[in-house]
């Protein structure tokens, strides 16, 4: 079988760059061998296919749930999300356990969450004073975390939240390359990796100081009432090892990509005066369909995950390629949605793109598709609507020059924080 071109460097270097430099050679890939690029990336030497065009990625989101395995495509996250994550099964394993978390998600719960998402929120932008400066970054990190801990937990004991904090800041802070290191076992009890892999317990026993107290509590009536994710998936009878593994993924996955697109999402808008006027008018009104189109705009100009992967269990073929069990599939979303075959100005920062129906909708994929996209992306999206809504309200927040783009555990984030302006409105 022949598989699609790619370069020819070792697969030392080949890794290197996906890791550390795709930003500036993803695209340059593309533009050398077209919209199929074939990588060889360690450990193994594993083959990697990367697809930027929207009917081959619409082709692998329609896969088979086990043919094209997810768990394969995500195997640098089991270190930190476990085994039994419903990032890291397939199958049966996988829908019983997205069966389990999908009520949880539900627009309903969405609803419910809402008044806890706008409780924090104005907690914490109702801190930001006019004139100062703010590290958007930080604050939407704050802001995110503590929606995690009390959505998705039900932390609300502050000495438990006082000990979580730190150490799950510390868990999304690990690099790339040390992330990657996590895929090599005998890594894990050599500096840098032993005091991460240290930090990750003490983790997992925060967690499991919860659980324990949150299974003693479930037996009262008035636990049928709390809506938090923990407390939902103890009635659904995830054991211990499957309950750690969902809280760990869930809040690792969206507390720290959403984290990210807000940071993003307010330096563009800070970039952009008339697009802010237009945003701050939505606030005003109550609008929250523009202040979402701001969030999906920036989500396909900065896709806060450059790509996702699926593990080929059997041959299939894909956009006319043919390719063997083992080769690692990938929806390129970095350079679909930047493509300008398939997006019209690819670098115009153009909410309304979203509202109008001009856009493919095979061409904008944040979230990933088919059995395996975001459970979490209708809360995303109305968490955003949340912290858009109180920052415009309050504030005119300004960018004073672009930011850089850094790659922190497999994320994108603002290299120097997003820092913004506060002027009155």
């Amino acid at each position: 079988m022949m598989l699609p071109p790619g370069p020819r460097l070792p697969a030392v270097a080949q890794t290197l760059m996906t890791y550390g430099a795709r930003l500036r050679s993803f695209p340059r890939l593309q533009d050398r061998y077209g919209p199929t690029v074939t990588l060889r990336l360690l450990p193994g030497p594993q083959t990697l296919v990367l697809f930027s065009d929207p009917e081959d990625i619409r082709e692998i989101f329609a896969g088979d749930s086990w043919e094209f395995s997810g768990a394969g495509g995500n195997e640098v996250l089991r270190a930190a999300m476990g085994d039994r994550s419903v990032m890291l099964t397939d199958g049966e394993d996988h829908r019983a356990l997205r069966r389990s978390l999908m009520p949880a998600f539900s627009p309903g719960a969405v609803r419910d969450h809402r008044r806890t998402v706008h409780r924090l929120v104005v907690e914490e932008v109702s801190t930001w004073r006019t004139g100062q400066t703010v590290a958007t970054l930080e604050r939407m990190s704050a802001v995110t975390l503590e929606v995690m801990l009390q959505v998705v937990l039900g932390v609300t004991a502050s000495e438990r939240l006082n000990r979580l904090r730190p150490r799950l800041l510390r868990l999304v802070e690990v690099g790339p390359v040390v992330a990657l290191g996590w895929l090599y076992p005998r890594l894990r009890g050599l500096p840098p990796w032993r005091a991460e892999r240290r930090n990750l317990e003490a983790v997992d026993r925060l967690v499991a100081e919860e659980i324990a107290e949150r299974r003693r509590e479930s037996e009262a009536p008035e636990a049928r009432e709390r809506s938090d994710v923990l407390s939902m998936l103890i009635r659904a009878g995830l054991d211990d090892a499957q309950l750690r593994d969902q809280l760990v993924t869930l809040v690792l996955a969206g507390y720290e990509t959403t984290a990210s697109a807000l940071a993003w999402t307010l330096h563009e808008l800070g970039r952009r005066p008339e697009v802010r006027r237009r945003a701050r008018q939505a606030a005003d009104d109550g609008d929250d369909d523009f202040l979402e189109a701001c969030l999906k705009e920036t989500l396909r100009l900065h896709p806060i995950i450059d790509f996702v992967a699926r593990t080929l269990r059997s041959e299939q073929t894909i956009g006319g390629w043919t390719l063997p069990a083992g080769v690692t599939v990938a929806p390129a979303i970095m350079l679909t949605q930047q493509d300008p075959r398939h997006v019209s100005a690819p670098q115009d920062f153009r909410p309304e793109r979203f509202l109008d129906g001009s856009l493919d909708p095979g061409a904008w994929v944040p979230f990933g598709g088919g059995v395996r996209r975001c459970l979490g992306a209708a809360f995303a999206q109305m968490e955003a609507a949340e912290v858009l809504r109180e920052v415009l309200l309050r504030t005119d927040p300004v960018a004073e020059r672009p930011s850089r783009t850094r790659l922190r555990n497999i994320t994108n984030v603002p290299r120097d924080g997003a820092p913004l302006r506060l002027d009155p409105r």
